[in-house]
């Protein structure tokens, strides 16, 4: 199968009503443009272990694509880790009307994505390269962002507390993870908040879902794990 083929964009079309989610051919191909530009940057740069054709629709693209569920138009997005620009960029070209962030700390990485925006003329979207924690640091993008994704994530705890300076109130965090147990999502369960630094702390509890979903044409497990921002 080749990239941007009629096979390869009707499978992505057809396994993203899988999830009741409306892939345009428009979209599709704009999916083929990325995943080309993915794989022929490869070549120079790490970005991506999974180069077959089949396998990057299903575990980049379609993998990406549940999350939209989760997040209103118009919102605004953080992705941490971008990486090859999943979730981000397929979220963005499925859903126009988001505006878009990403963020890598590798400068090549940055680069192929500023790459992709331009290849695809993509608007109210950028990459950055900083790590989250020097983000935090800036006044323009503290409590700026509807939603925090990421699935460069090993520790859902980490990845709350990395989101929570970017967050609006009642903004949510979305981990992309294999098939989550429960014990990740335990520690989860309570925020300790204070009034300030010495303040007596207050446990608050938060709201976390988890959605779990098989991949398309596959037998991968996945979940969605949202956290809403009190």
């Amino acid at each position: 199968m080749r990239i941007g083929s009629q096979k390869w964009l009707d499978m992505i079309i057809e396994g993203a009503q899988t999830f009741d989610i409306d892939v345009s051919h428009r979209q599709a191909r704009q999916f083929a443009v990325h995943a080309t530009e993915l794989l022929r940057w490869n070549r120079k740069i790490n970005l991506t272990a999974i180069t077959d054709p089949f396998e990057v629709a299903i575990k980049h693209f379609l993998d990406s694509l549940p999350a939209a569920r989760h997040i209103p138009m118009g919102a605004t997005l953080l992705d941490i880790g971008s990486g090859g620009g999943f979730p981000g960029l397929p979220l963005k070209i499925l859903m126009p009307s988001l505006s878009a962030t990403l963020i890598d700390s590798s400068r090549k990485k940055v680069s192929f994505l500023k790459h992709v925006i331009r290849t695809l003329e993509l608007e109210n979207i950028e990459a950055l390269h900083i790590r989250a924690e020097d983000l935090a640091q800036d006044p323009l993008y503290r409590n700026r962002f509807k939603a925090v994704i990421s699935r460069a994530v090993s520790s859902l705890a980490i990845f709350h507390r990395l989101a929570l300076p970017f967050l609006i109130e009642g903004g949510c965090t979305i981990a992309l993870k294999g098939d989550c147990g429960n014990e990740e999502t335990d520690e989860l369960q309570v925020v300790r908040t204070g009034a300030g630094e010495g303040a007596p702390t207050a446990e608050r509890p938060i709201a976390v879902t988890v959605q779990k979903f098989q991949l398309p044409y596959s037998e991968s497990r996945r979940s969605i794990i949202v956290i809403i921002n009190p």
